[in-house]
């Protein structure tokens, strides 16, 4: 009898991964400033970029009025915020999955999503400014995961079972909200604002959008990044938790406080943009496995590239912009779909 060959394996080094994620991201982003409409030379790119950083260094301009607008005003911010949005659903998603020890939990678990939506959608309805707008969904979807979890604490059993029973009814509540504020909008101009939104957007964003943002992403992800060694203790229970001096209770508390924060905030400046979340924690699970320490840092950057990708496409593809949660859901679902069907899945 043949012996059965053993299978090679390649040992992937976590810190080589970070480090090529991070480069790869670092060359999408300055790539993606010579995409649009408007062509602008990479050289340009980066001495627009220079003359904007270091004003003090004179430089020869070489380049039009219309590149440094196209460059500055419109597309470095489209792309920054698209790196931050897709950096914070990432990293909520892995959060939620290590806090619920669910392979499906997703971002919008606790009814952010839904509660964002609605929130939008009632400033849309009242005809208020895209700063009302935003600030409505980031309010409203705070509400509703408050709501939840007040919720889920005081009904009696097991606590996270019922976050997520709690994050279902009072999620169904609130999409019901926002499709009688659809049934009741102006289908002239109230109705098709509100479904363009829902469809997720990153078109019109601003510097005021990147600046709303910066600050509740970083309050949310600082601490999401810090403590994502002690997400690994949560799946070996409460007890052992609790031997190795950590309290699981409170660690759940504040992993889910800081994974809300970031998708409020997300989902607030950019619409709904669903399956990032859900599918790129699964992908860097794949090289790295499930320990935090590794697939956070991982999950944060990939989220960025992907979501970045996905934005050129949609901003390039077609002379008419295609909304980002369109194309999310094509990638995402397939590829999510693939993962059920392995042999060998780890879900």
């Amino acid at each position: 009898m043949r012996k059965a060959k053993k299978r090679s394996t390649v040992t992937i080094s976590p810190s080589a991964v970070t480090a090529v994620l991070g480069a790869v991201l670092a060359a999408l982003f300055v790539a993606s400033l010579t995409f649009g409409r408007l062509h602008v030379p990479l050289k340009q790119v980066i001495r627009i970029l220079t003359d904007a950083m270091f004003p003090f260094l004179d430089m020869e301009q070489t380049w039009t009025d219309a590149m440094y607008a196209a460059v500055i005003n419109i597309r470095l911010p489209r792309i920054a915020l698209a790196c931050m949005v897709g950096c914070c659903l990432s990293a909520s998603g892995a959060a939620y999955q290590g806090v619920f020890q669910n392979p499906m939990a997703s971002p919008d678990i606790l009814g952010a999503t839904s509660g964002a939506s609605f929130g939008a959608a009632l400033a849309i309805l009242l005809g208020l400014s895209s700063a009302w707008v935003t600030s409505f969904a980031f309010a409203a979807s705070l509400l509703v995961v408050c709501l939840v979890y007040a919720i889920g604490q005081k009904a009696p059993g097991r606590k996270v079972v019922n976050l997520i029973l709690s994050g279902i009814m009072i999620s169904s509540l609130f999409t019901a909200g926002t499709s009688y504020i659809k049934l009741v909008a102006d289908p002239t101009n109230q109705l098709p604002a509100i479904t363009y939104w829902l469809m997720g957007s990153l078109s019109g964003v601003d510097g005021g959008d990147v600046l709303f943002a910066a600050i509740p992403m970083a309050l949310g992800l600082l601490p999401l990044f810090l403590l994502r060694w002690r997400l690994n203790l949560l799946s070996l229970g409460d007890g052992e938790a609790r031997a190795l001096g950590v309290n699981a209770n409170a660690l759940r508390f504040v992993t889910v406080i800081c994974a809300t924060l970031v998708t409020a905030t997300s989902v607030s400046v950019s619409g709904v943009i669903g399956w990032v979340g859900l599918v790129i924690p699964h992908i860097c699970r794949m090289p790295l496995g499930n320990d935090y320490r590794r697939l956070m840092p991982a999950s944060m950057l990939f989220g960025a590239i992907f979501l970045l990708t996905v934005d050129n496409i949609s901003r390039n593809l077609i002379a008419t912009e295609i909304p980002i949660g369109i194309l999310t859901a094509f990638v995402g679902a397939p590829f999510f779909l693939y993962l059920i069907m392995r042999k060998e899945n780890s879900l």
